[in-house]
């Protein structure tokens, strides 16, 4: 008889799982705390930032792809980055309290199934390419709404606030397209789905 997992049994299996397999793809502390001794030495190894998670994940969303440390797993939670080295060596850092981040690879025709960003791993279809984001609360004025280019992964990086329900609208002279996003602790930090008219 085949085992059935609840749904959330089946998230949390299939976020661990690709973490340990590099593919795209749950949540603990909350802070911008330093750093501890490990965190900061196996980030010397990539010469990555050794401040917090958020200079972390900023530099390495903003590296071309082929100059992605090998050998480094980069997951990203609700809550934490995830950093895992092939030898099994392992550091989690904490995301800001008021924030989380999202990172959106819009494409035209083909995307791929994600929950949990990699950052040294999930590539999108649109590299390269300049977008009009707009992320509203459905307050008078947008959290965001400014021109911004996809980075050599073909992402979007978005840090967004916390336990909000946000619509989040990209444009390009083709046309655009939106979707709703709320940014709790169970949510995606990956988000494939917004298909840009071609």
């Amino acid at each position: 008889m085949p085992l059935i997992l609840p749904r959330r049994a089946l998230l949390v299996t299939t976020s661990l799982t690709a973490l340990a397999l590099a593919g795209c793809s749950s949540p603990s502390t909350v802070g911008t705390e330093p750093t501890d001794d490990a965190a900061s030495a196996l980030l010397a190894r990539h010469d990555l930032p050794t401040t917090d998670a958020r200079a972390v994940i900023d530099a390495l969303e903003a590296l071309p792809l082929e100059e992605k440390p090998s050998g480094l797993l980069a997951s990203i939670g609700t809550e934490e980055l995830t950093l895992a080295e092939e030898d099994g060596r392992e550091a989690t850092l904490p995301l800001p309290a008021e924030q989380v981040y999202l990172a959106v690879a819009p494409y035209v025709e083909s995307t791929h199934e994600c929950f949990l960003h990699s950052l040294t791993t999930c590539t999108g279809e649109l590299a390269g390419q300049e977008v009009q984001v707009r992320v509203s609360d459905g307050g008078a004025r947008p959290l965001i709404d400014e021109a911004r280019t996809t980075a050599a992964n073909g992402f979007l990086g978005l840090w967004l606030p916390r336990d909000r329900t946000l619509t989040l609208t990209l444009g390009t002279e083709a046309g655009e397209v939106s979707a709703t996003h709320r940014t709790l602790a169970s949510a995606a930090t990956c988000l494939t789905t917004m298909q840009l008219p071609g």
